[in-house]
């Protein structure tokens, strides 16, 4: 079953677009975040969810919020992608899906990596969690949770 509101997230590290490793536990009990899954780099849907995050950024760090992506893609190829499209936060290299799997991501349609989103609070709770393919909703529904 997959990880809903009131859940407090498990811990993980992964490697970040520099190959430096990051741990959650450097934010758990400090700061909320947004975490997004998303499918691949370079795809459209991805590509605009991910700069939907890098416009609204401010919004979110102005609250005190962080914002994570996470993919399967590796880190050279995050880097690219950030690069490219100049966005502000980490984007962490989940090679063999094992963060997906502890957060209970299914894929969606023809077998793609699932798209979902959670807002965690400062203490490690899940205060919002939206599952949907389409890149459209993810950060103004993250962004609402983190307003109210």
């Amino acid at each position: 079953m997959a990880l809903k509101v009131g859940d407090t997230i498990p811990e993980f590290s992964l490697p970040d677009q520099n190959g430096d490793i990051f741990s959650i536990k450097d934010f758990l009990g400090k700061k909320p975040f947004v975490l997004f899954f998303y499918p691949k780099n370079n795809t459209s849907g991805c590509t605009k969810e991910a700069c939907d995050f890098r416009d609204s950024y401010e919004n979110f760090t102005s609250k005190g919020v962080e914002v994570i992506g996470i993919s399967a893609d590796s880190v050279k190829s995050h880097q690219k992608f950030r690069e490219k499209h100049r966005l502000p936060f980490v984007l962490l290299s989940d090679a063999r899906n094992e963060v997906r799997k502890l957060f209970k991501v299914k894929n969606s349609l023809l077998l793609l990596p699932g798209r979902e989103t959670y807002v965690v609070d400062d203490t490690g709770k899940v205060i919002m969690v939206f599952n949907s393919i389409s890149a459209s909703e993810h950060m103004k529904r993250a962004l609402k949770a983190v307003s109210n």
